[in-house]
């Protein structure tokens, strides 16, 4: 199987031939449809993430975190909620995958209890950090956008973020915003992420 025509679009990490077969899907053949496919799943895990309320030792596990991805993802990929296999241009070693998702559960603990920074920030942080870690082949931003909703509204009582009240699409100004924030993220200003996550 496969897809034809894939070119990915800005700030997407591209998929490798191998994690292309993985599609379910036979008759996707063109980026657009795959979006409107992944769309379709994703909605059904907000519906699915929505309608529960989870704890805090629930949601800091590794396998809560893997399940939001293939709960996101699994009517489109073989490998939803599976840690990728292969290097990207972004990303730690895929070697190091596990090591770093459990250090930043840990951290994220220790900012909870210790109330290291605001509730917004916490989630923020834990944000970033896992797009840093680059988990998956595919949606990293989506699903860490995810968890982050799913930190602030289940752990902290307080309402999702709004992500620039946008599906932040390839040639959206929010998510041309959304790349611009991330970059200063990685440059150590975490303050443009966390204003346009409540924009």
């Amino acid at each position: 199987m496969g897809l034809k025509n894939f070119t990915r679009i800005q700030g997407h990490t591209p998929i490798d031939p191998n994690e292309s077969a993985g599609l379910k899907i036979g008759s996707i053949s063109t980026i657009d449809e795959l979006n409107e496919w992944e769309q379709f799943n994703i909605e059904k895990a907000l519906d699915w993430s929505s309608r529960r309320k989870f704890s805090k030792e629930k949601i800091l596990i590794p396998e809560f975190i893997h399940l939001v991805h293939k709960k996101m993802f699994e009517d489109v990929w073989t490998w939803a909620g599976e840690i990728r296999k292969s290097n990207k241009n972004l990303g730690v070693d895929k070697f190091k995958i596990r090591t770093e998702l459990y250090q930043l559960i840990e951290n994220c603990k220790f900012w909870i209890e210790n109330r290291t920074y605001d509730p917004d920030e916490i989630a923020i942080r834990f944000k970033y950090k896992i797009v840093s870690i680059h988990c998956y082949p595919n949606g990293n931003g989506r699903h860490s956008r995810l968890i982050a909703d799913i930190i602030i509204s289940n752990i902290f009582n307080m309402p999702v973020f709004s992500w620039g009240r946008r599906t932040l699409g390839s040639d959206d100004k929010a998510r041309k915003t959304y790349l611009k924030t991330l970059k200063e993220a990685d440059d150590g200003n975490l303050l443009p992420l966390l204003k346009f996550s409540r924009s």
